[in-house]
C-alpha cells in the first residue's frame, strides 16, 4: 500500500517488484525459506495461512532453482495479484476497468483508505528519521526502509533522504538481515535484485517513451 501516493491514489513505482521482494524478505525473516546454494528453498510443508506468501512458496517449490535476486522479478505479478485481491476484498483498494485504444481491457487500482496509508507512511518515516536506536527497530520495520530505499519508493524514502540519511539507511539495512548464519546476506541479495529490477524497468520505460516521441 505504501507504493501508492495518498494524494493521487496512484502507484509511484513498480509495486510488483516491491511486493515480491517484501514477501521473500518476510519469509526469510520468519525462517520459512532457507538458503540452498544461493537460492531460496521452502521448508517442508511450511505454510503461513496467507495466500500471497503461501502461493510464492509453492511457486518456488515447484520451479527450478533461481537466485534470491532473480526471484524478485520472476512471476512477481502473481504475488502482486494475490496481494491486490486481498487488499480489494478488505476494502483497502478499488479496481476500475477501462479500454486502451477502445480495444484492450485493463484494470487500474486506486486507494480507498488514503488516511491509513498516510499514517503508515508517517510511521515509516519516523523509523527513518527518528531517534529510536536502530537496535530497537524491529527487523520487519528495518526491512521496509531498506526495500523502500532500494526500490525507489519515494513516498517513504525520497531522493533527498538517500543522501541525508545514508548512514541510518545503511544501519537499517544491516538490521533487516534475516536471523541465523545460514541466511546471512539473503536480504542483501533480495535488496540488490529489487534495485536491479526497478532500474531495468525504468530504463525500458525511458527507452520506450523516447522511441514513441521520435516516431
Amino acid at each position: 500500500m505504501l507504493a501508492f501516493d495518498p494524494g493521487t491514489g496512484k502507484p509511484v513505482t513498480h509495486p510488483g517488484y516491491l511486493v515480491q521482494a517484501g514477501a521473500l524478505t518476510e519469509l526469510a525473516q520468519r525462517e520459512l525459506l532457507v538458503d540452498a546454494e544461493g537460492c531460496p528453498k521452502p521448508l517442508p510443508d511450511a505454510r503461513t495461512g496467507d495466500p500471497a506468501l503461501d502461493g510464492l512458496m509453492e511457486l518456488i517449490e515447484e520451479s527450478r532453482p533461481r537466485t534470491w535476486g532473480t526471484w524478485v522479478g520472476h512471476h512477481s505479478q502473481l504475488t502482486e495479484k494475490a496481494v491486490r485481491h486481498q487488499l480489494r476484498a478488505a476494502g483497502y483498494v478499488r479496481a476500475t476497468s477501462r479500454r486502451v485504444l477502445g480495444l484492450f481491457p485493463v484494470k487500474e487500482y486506486g486507494l480507498e483508505r488514503t488516511q491509513l496509508v498516510a499514517e503508515m507512511r508517517e510511521e515509516a518515516v519516523r523509523v527513518l528519521y527518528g531517534a529510536q536506536p536502530v537496535a530497537e527497530v524491529s527487523e520487519r520495520d528495518a526491512a521496509l526502509i531498506a526495500l523502500a530505499a532500494a526500490g525507489g519508493l519515494t513516498t517513504v524514502v525520497t531522493h533527498k533522504d538517500l543522501k541525508a540519511h545514508r548512514k541510518r539507511i545503511a544501519e537499517l539495512e544491516a538490521r533487516s538481515g534475516a536471523p541465523g548464519a545460514a541466511l546471512e546476506g539473503v536480504v542483501d541479495h533480495v535488496r540488490a535484485g529489487l534495485a536491479a529490477a526497478v532500474a531495468t524497468a525504468l530504463s525500458a520505460a525511458t527507452t520506450a517513451a523516447a522511441t514513441t516521441t521520435t516516431n
